[in-house]
């Protein structure tokens, strides 16, 4: 069974960010796919602070996105652009850790003037990791209320995350079917 990571790239404890992509995991889970969940939380502050790329947990956050065959990404949106402190993570990573993964990015901001923070940001440094890049989804505040089990509030918001969602299943259902046929 293929795992999917959700890296959770808030520094914050109730985060939205964190609750929609705990929801997004869920979707993934019912199509049969496990999850693993990662948050820059679980990294030392020390090691993305003083960029130790031979940090144990960096280590083990690379070999977990080595094995893993695809990631979702979900981070805030700090001064237009996505976390500092995820950006810490995602530097100290190898080149081409996301290489051949599907890359689903999830971005959270307060307001509609931010939504190009998804394209402009998040979306390059996925690429530049080698990682083939969704669409992707952008929500703001008022769409998720972190007390439900399905955070997105938002009808519209919640249809584009299941769609997206639903290419990122296709993606690794395309490659699982590749592989099998190649051990034929």
């Amino acid at each position: 069974m293929s795992e999917v990571i959700l890296l959770s790239g808030s520094p914050s404890e109730h985060s939205r960010s964190h609750h929609v992509l705990q929801y997004i995991g869920t979707l993934v889970e019912a199509e049969g796919y496990r999850i693993k969940h990662i948050s820059i939380r679980d990294i030392p502050k020390e090691d993305l602070f003083l960029g130790r790329y031979d940090s144990p947990a960096v280590a083990e956050v690379s070999r977990t996105l080595e094995k893993a065959s695809g990631v979702i990404v979900g981070s805030p949106v700090y001064k237009a652009a996505y976390s500092g402190v995820l950006k810490a993570l995602l530097d100290l990573l190898p080149q081409d850790i996301l290489q051949h993964k599907p890359a689903l990015p999830i971005m959270t901001g307060g307001s509609p003037s931010h939504m190009l923070a998804l394209e402009y940001t998040l979306k390059p440094v996925l690429a530049t990791l080698k990682g083939q890049t969704l669409k992707g989804v952008y929500l703001l505040d008022r769409q998720i209320d972190r007390k439900l089990e399905n955070p997105i509030v938002d009808e519209d918001v919640l249809n584009r995350a299941k769609k997206q969602v639903q290419y990122l299943i296709s993606i690794l259902k395309k490659q699982e079917a590749a592989l099998n046929a190649s051990y034929l």
